[in-house]
């Protein structure tokens, strides 16, 4: 408390600060005083009971997740348990290997040159006999000189035996969609029961057939069976690494992303038979995939969009979370935020297209209803991404501004905890990271906000596909020499300005805070305008290996 010169009276705290700020700030904190209080007061504290409530109905997605994924793993409930699995049987003298369903494996691709190979390798060393299988390498390429590698290497394995088809398109309407759904036509495929995708950069296990075909084979209510991506030595996690290549010299991003995706569909695996598809390394009943309508194009995401319609028609899907296909990451900071862009945006907008569909569907129970979308969608598609930015990186730095507008610590402390414990519960390895992931994931919030008002609205980029960049071999070759040994600090070729204003508002906020404020909010404000500039200037450091 201060004394009045002129009264003699004790001032309240509030009154000083706020003369100290009139002070330091002239005829702008006058008028911003003047037009605080009726506007921007009540407008911040209905935005911190959106986002309290918001950030409410995250947690309490993440405690039930976490509560189903606990339940599983204590009694060990493997889907082996839920369904029928037996072994393909192989010796059946008088049908042969007819009695064996007959497989088509596609992989779509794009321009992707340095991992074209991995892929059709791994597919043609499945185990699975020869005549039952048929590798169809559905080429996209616009590059004609990466087009004549995929087809010399096709020639390759033909000329080993291997069922393999090269085709192509005339048309490029649909993207990856369009290109599956053309595959899909050959008269081939009309002999074949089952059909297993495999994206350009995925690897699959001899045995990947061999463990999942029997659940299609032995349950007729069984769609598709989705198996757990794995990246090179980090299971559990991705992790984007700068290294320098003959295709990139710039310095690269590296972060780590805990994957909630796979917990997401664990859990809707063993509660409700129903989760999204991810597009690559599952294997559909390709009567069931006929019965749901086939391939559309009409998002970014045609492989949710087919998972939702199959799922609207009574089909399950089981998850393998023990069956891990081998993967690629994204070469560089763009790749990774086109990648997320149309994560975000796709989802959104097939919420959409499809929210009036679910309601009135006559063919599921109102529990998958309501799981499809409150949960499914509304939180974690659109939700999740929101509160995320808004709350930690626009309301909440706005409030240090207005001091009279209050945050519970509940709501700014615990809840933001344990959401994130939640989260990394499942990679003990990376805690020592869990900072850098935090404020990563805020910038990342970012992008995914403004790509899930896109896909909301269907505006600007809402149909935007980009193939995200791999690197195949290259990766490995310069990650296994570790020529990397110290490090270096170089500047990307884009600056990002979004980030560089959301960065600044951040510091400014977290200046005034360090002058005026009681909260000690700019411990956070300064780390995460931090990660702005980080973000903004497309640059980290050389990761050490």
């Amino acid at each position: 408390m201060e004394r009045s010169l002129s009264t003699g009276t004790m001032m309240p705290e509030m009154e000083v600060l706020s003369s100290r700020r009139n002070n330091v700030f002239g005829p702008v904190g006058l008028l911003w005083q003047q037009a605080k209080a009726p506007l921007i007061v009540l407008f911040l504290k209905i935005m911190v009971i959106v986002c309290l409530i918001m950030s409410t109905m995250l947690l309490v997605e993440r405690v039930y997740m976490g509560i189903v994924i606990l339940f599983v793993k204590l009694l060990r409930q493997k889907p082996e348990k839920w369904y029928k699995w037996e072994p393909i049987k192989e010796d059946d003298l008088e049908q042969g290997n007819l009695s064996i369903p007959l497989v088509l494996v596609q992989i779509p691709i794009c321009n992707e040159k340095e991992v074209y190979q991995l892929s059709i390798g791994a597919a043609c060393g499945l185990s699975w006999p020869r005549d039952r299988i048929i590798i169809q390498v559905l080429d996209d390429s616009t590059d004609p000189a990466i087009k004549v590698l995929v087809q010399q290497e096709c020639w390759r394995w033909a000329s080993k035996g291997v069922n393999i088809k090269y085709e192509i398109r005339d048309n490029k309407i649909g993207y990856k969609a369009g290109s599956l759904r053309e595959g899909m036509k050959h008269s081939y495929v009309k002999l074949c029961d089952y059909v297993a995708i495999f994206d350009a950069d995925f690897q699959p296990h001899p045995n990947f057939l061999r463990r999942s075909i029997p659940f299609l084979v032995h349950n007729s209510e069984i769609a598709l069976v989705q198996a757990r991506w794995k990246f090179g030595k980090y299971p559990d996690h991705m992790t984007l690494m700068s290294y320098d290549t003959k295709e990139q010299k710039e310095t690269k991003l590296l972060f780590i992303v805990l994957f909630v995706r796979f917990v997401e569909q664990e859990v809707g695996s063993a509660t409700c038979a129903f989760f999204g598809f991810n597009g690559t390394a599952g294997v559909w009943r390709i009567s069931a995939l006929n019965e749901a309508g086939g391939w559309k194009d009409r998002t970014t995401v045609e492989d949710m969009d087919l998972a939702i319609r199959a799922g609207l028609e009574g089909w399950k899907f089981v998850y393998l979370g023990d069956l891990q296909v081998k993967s690629e990451l994204p070469s560089t900071l763009k790749a990774y935020r086109n990648q997320q862009h149309r994560w975000s945006c796709g989802p959104a907008n097939l919420f959409k297209k499809m929210a009036m569909e679910i309601l009135i569907n006559k063919k599921v129970s109102s529990w998958k209803k309501i799981y499809l979308i409150y949960s499914f969608f509304f939180v974690r598609k659109i939700v999740a991404h929101a509160v995320t930015f808004v709350f930690y990186c626009v309301v909440l730095p706005a409030t240090v501004l207005v001091p009279e507008v209050h945050v519970p610590k509940w709501g700014v402390v615990y809840i933001p905890s344990i959401i994130t414990l939640l989260n990394a519960v499942g990679t003990p390895r990376s805690l020592h990271l869990l900072v850098f992931w935090v404020l990563f994931e805020n910038v990342m919030a970012m992008h995914r906000t403004k790509a899930t008002l896109i896909g909301l609205f269907e505006v600007g980029r809402v149909n935007e596909w980009i193939v995200t960049k791999k690197l195949g071999d290259g990766l490995k070759t310069k990650l296994s020499s570790k020529s990397v040994t110290k490090l270096s600090i170089r500047f990307g070729k884009r600056l990002h300005f979004l980030e560089f204003f959301v960065g600044f508002y951040l510091f400014f906020c977290g200046c005034y805070d360090f002058a005026f404020g009681r909260n000690h909010f700019f411990v956070y404000l300064f780390l995460q305008s931090i990660a702005f500039f980080v973000v903004g200037f497309d640059y980290v450091g050389t990761f050490v290996l």
